[in-house]
C-alpha cells in the first residue's frame, strides 16, 4: 500500500483566530462522526463539510484532502497523550516502583479515555499513513520520560535503564490498545484500570535489581 509521508499531509494554514480554530474543531469532530457513522472507505471532504456545518471551500483552507484531514485527527490526539504523559511524569519524579506504575497507569488510561471516540478511530486509520517516523518519536520522548523517573525512584537497581524504560512504554501502549480494540466495554476498561498497575509494577519489580517486592 502506497501510504503518504507525513510530511504531505500538514495543514494549508494554521488558525490564528478564535474563530478559525473554532471551525478546525468542528472539522475535526465531523471527521471522526463520520468515520465512525460510515467508515474511513466512505469519508469524504464533501460529507465532512456537511457534517461540520462549512463548505468545501473553507475546509480546503485548512485540509487539502481526505488524507490530511485523517492524519489531522492522529496528530491532535498523539500531541493530547504526550502532554499528558509529561505532566505526570513531572508529578511522579521521585515516586517509588509502585507508586510510577500506578500513577503513569492512570494517566495513560485517563489521557486514551479521554476522548474514547477519537481514540478507537484513529486505530482504524493509523494504518493509512506512514506514521514510523511520528511513532519513533514518540517512542523515544515516552522512554526518555520513564528513563528519568526510574532513575529517581529511591529503591532503583536497573542494569538496563533505557530497556526497562522502552518495555514499560510497550506495556501501556499495547495493553490498552488491546482492550479499545477488542472490547472496550465499561467492564473491560473498569478491570484495566485494576490490572494495568498491577502489571507494570510487576514487570519493573522483577526488572529492578534491587528485587523489589510486590505487593498482593
Amino acid at each position: 500500500m502506497n501510504r503518504p509521508r507525513p510530511a504531505l499531509l500538514q495543514p494549508r494554514k494554521s488558525p490564528r483566530q478564535a474563530r478559525s480554530a473554532a471551525t478546525i474543531e468542528a472539522i475535526r469532530q465531523a471527521t471522526i462522526q463520520v468515520l465512525l457513522a460510515e467508515g474511513v472507505g466512505r469519508l469524504t471532504t464533501t460529507r465532512v463539510a456537511e457534517r461540520a456545518g462549512v463548505s468545501v471551500g473553507t475546509m480546503y483552507q485548512y485540509f487539502p484532502h481526505k488524507q490530511a484531514l485523517l492524519f489531522g485527527i492522529v496528530e491532535r490526539q498523539m500531541a493530547l497523550i504526550e502532554a499528558a504523559m509529561c505532566a505526570a511524569a513531572e508529578r511522579l519524579r521521585g515516586s517509588d516502583l509502585k507508586g510510577i506504575a500506578e500513577g503513569l497507569s492512570a494517566a495513560w488510561l485517563d489521557a486514551k479515555l479521554a476522548d474514547m471516540v477519537s481514540s478507537r478511530a484513529i486505530y482504524g486509520i493509523a494504518a493509512e499513513f506512514d506514521l514510523s517516523e511520528h511513532m519513533n518519536r514518540a517512542a523515544k520522548m515516552l522512554s526518555g520520560l520513564f528513563e528519568d523517573l526510574l532513575a529517581h525512584a529511591p529503591e532503583a537497581r536497573f542494569e538496563d535503564r533505557p530497556s526497562a524504560a522502552f518495555m514499560l512504554t510497550a506495556i501501556l501502549g499495547g495493553s490498552v490498545r488491546v482492550v479499545m480494540e477488542a472490547d472496550p466495554s465499561e467492564e473491560t476498561l473498569d478491570r484495566l484500570r485494576c490490572e494495568l498497575p498491577r502489571a507494570c509494577h510487576a514487570y519493573l519489580a522483577s526488572a529492578n535489581q534491587g528485587g523489589v517486592e510486590i505487593e498482593a
